[in-house]
């Protein structure tokens, strides 16, 4: 019967999988301060145009609640490339998974700022380089399987 053997590191990967948990906390901190600034009850999700014209408060909250939808879109494919490639590459994969909590850090505190063209500066791309690098090492690990018959 086929087994999967957890490797030398693995524990590497789940910490790069826990990342995530605190950086959707902090996102979700500063989108509940961003709100109260902004006066936006709940539950109106984002600013209405008019409001985010008028108030810099307004369109500060609307990209950091941006920043942590765009987070939120992108967590479960992200958590699941980690655990995966890791079971075959675990330095790999908790390298990318650090690289792409560090680099949606750096997108979040660039969106926050209320001048979306920021959030890919000073870091912010990287989040977008790990994800192409769980896109390819995702597809080689599942090959792996495949060709192992597991």
């Amino acid at each position: 019967m086929p087994s999967i053997e957890v490797p030398q590191g693995y524990s590497y990967v789940l910490a790069a999988a826990a990342s995530t948990i605190y950086l959707n906390a902090w996102q979700m901190t500063r989108v509940g301060r961003a709100r109260k600034q902004a006066a936006i009850a709940y539950p109106q999700m984002y600013a209405e145009k008019a409001e985010q014209t008028e108030s810099k408060a307004a369109m500060q909250f609307n990209c950091t609640q941006r920043a942590h939808q765009n987070t939120l879109e992108s967590a479960p494919h992200v958590i699941l490339a980690i655990l995966l490639t890791g079971l075959k590459h675990p330095y790999l994969a908790a390298g990318l998974g650090g690289t792409w909590t560090l680099g949606r850090i750096a997108y979040t505190i660039g969106y926050s700022s209320g001048d979306p063209s920021k959030r890919s500066k000073q870091g912010g791309f990287l989040g977008s380089l790990a994800f192409v690098g769980f896109i390819l090492s995702t597809s080689y690990t599942v090959f792996e399987f495949l060709k192992e018959g597991l």
